[in-house]
């Protein structure tokens, strides 16, 4: 027997058994008993898509189906004739009256499934099956690490398979914020990369299939050391401790050494230097007077050197104006700044000068000088708050201001401009609200007076502010 007899016999035997005569693929009745009524589908051909590993159900009803007989092929395989199964996947099976269930779907059973009825017609009825594959993925390299030189273009790549093609996704970790998308490509191509691009990476696929999946990738960047000081400038006095501390970005197996006027600094009863993570500290204690200088942290790795550097000095800290720029008044401003001095201030310079200014020029005035006699609070134990009064200003005007100051160290750095603004006789209320705090109390309050309160309201609230 033949492979093609073997394997429609049971077909034969089967319509033997129901006393038919297979003619030309054809199932007829003897012609003694003909049908009173044709066959008629009552379901439709469909599409249906089911998930791999699920069961899926095809229908095929018919009306009046009588003596003939239904077969379930798919292609040119027989799988099914009337309740008899032929395939011998175990998977498929008849179930109802004539639907096909198959079980487990796998991704080889997608295709046209036809249920053919047996008249001379051959009629049938078509069902396409769509297997729905969930997204896997696979990056390149496997083991997710990728290592990449500072100003080198680094490609980062995820594979993804399943039906339907899923899309990619790109994003960049980050603890202190939400990650952001980069792309929707399979590759993430990073140019000229630098620390800033280093972390973890994750790409994502999608195809509404069940979840999305994902993958991280981390990226190391080796780079020369960078470095970033806390502080450029720390005032310092004797007896106090002080601490410098550098930063150090880049390669992790970076070494720091510490200098002071180009001499290496090796750790003493007075000095200690620590190592925390990036964070790298020197800690000077019970300073003293041969401790004041230029100091510098160097940072070496396979890639390079870098070096910082850090002055510490005696002299006062650059003056700080915390008084808003907008004055409450027509022809006066109380000036407020606070200065990091530890020892005494000695000495106060004041400058300032108005500004001649339009919507297309501006040309500063003469500057006024005042040397002042010190009366500052101290807000804590190297910080001083100052206030003082300029009269004689014009109104609705624009001026600016200096500070600098000096304690048995010297002169410090000059200040910042400070700019700040007179009030319109049109901005003025009704109530003389420059010599008057409240409205009930009827207080008459001096300048003077005014300068010394707000003076102390900023040291109560300014501590609070700063923080």
């Amino acid at each position: 027997m033949n492979n093609y007899t073997r394997r429609y016999w049971p077909i034969v035997l089967y319509l033997f058994s129901c006393s038919l005569s297979f003619i030309d693929g054809s199932f007829i009745l003897p012609e003694n008993d003909p049908p009173t009524t044709a066959p008629k589908f009552l379901s439709r051909g469909h599409l249906y898509k089911v998930i791999v590993g699920e069961t899926i159900e095809l229908p095929c009803k018919v009306q009046n189906l009588g003596s003939f007989v239904l077969l379930w092929r798919k292609g040119s395989s027989v799988l099914t004739a009337g309740h008899l199964k032929i395939t011998r996947d175990q998977r498929f099976k008849i179930v109802g009256d004539y639907n096909l269930q198959i079980n487990g779907v796998k991704t080889q059973d997608a295709g046209d499934y036809i249920c053919q009825l047996g008249d001379q017609e051959n009629r049938d009825q078509v069902h396409t099956v769509e297997i729905l594959v969930p997204p896997t993925l696979r990056a390149l390299p496997h083991n997710g690490q990728v290592t990449a030189r500072k100003g080198s273009t680094v490609t980062l790549e995820c594979k993804a398979s399943g039906n339907p093609v899923p899309t990619i996704f790109w994003f960049k970790k980050d603890v202190f914020s939400a990650p952001s998308h980069l792309s929707d490509s399979s590759t993430l191509i990073l140019e000229n990369v630098d620390r800033h691009h280093a972390g973890t990476y994750q790409c994502s696929a999608d195809n509404g299939v069940k979840d999305r999946v994902s993958m991280d990738i981390e990226l190391t960047i080796l780079s020369p050391p960078e470095i970033t000081v806390e502080k450029s400038w720390v005032h310092a006095s004797e007896g106090y401790d002080v601490e410098l501390v550098c930063i150090v970005n880049g390669d992790v197996n970076s070494e720091m050494l510490w200098y002071q006027n180009s001499f290496l600094l090796d750790a003493t009863d007075r000095r200690s230097m620590y190592p925390r993570d990036e964070r790298y500290s020197l800690i000077i204690r019970n300073f003293q007077p041969t401790d004041f200088g230029n100091y510098s942290c160097v940072a070496d790795n396979a890639l390079g050197r870098t070096k910082k550097y850090i002055e510490v000095s005696g002299r006062p800290g650059p003056a700080d104006f915390i008084s808003p720029g907008i004055g409450g008044f027509i022809d006066h401003y109380n000036l407020t700044w606070t200065i990091e001095s530890i020892p005494p201030l000695d000495e106060i310079k004041l400058l300032y000068r108005r500004l001649l200014m339009n919507e297309t020029y501006q040309h500063p005035g003469k500057w006024h000088e005042y040397h002042i006699k010190p009366t500052p609070i101290r807000t804590d134990g190297s910080h001083f708050l100052m206030s003082y009064l300029v009269r004689n200003l014009e109104h609705n005007a624009v001026y600016e201001a200096i500070v600098q100051a000096k304690n048995k160290y010297g002169w410090n750095e000059i200040s910042d401009i400070h700019q700040f603004y007179t009030r319109n006789h049109d901005l003025l209320l009704d109530i003389d609200m420059e010599y008057k705090m409240g409205i009930s109390s009827n207080i008459r309050i001096s300048p003077t007076y005014f300068g010394i309160i707000l003076s102390i309201f900023m040291l109560v609230f300014y501590p609070i502010i700063s923080v």
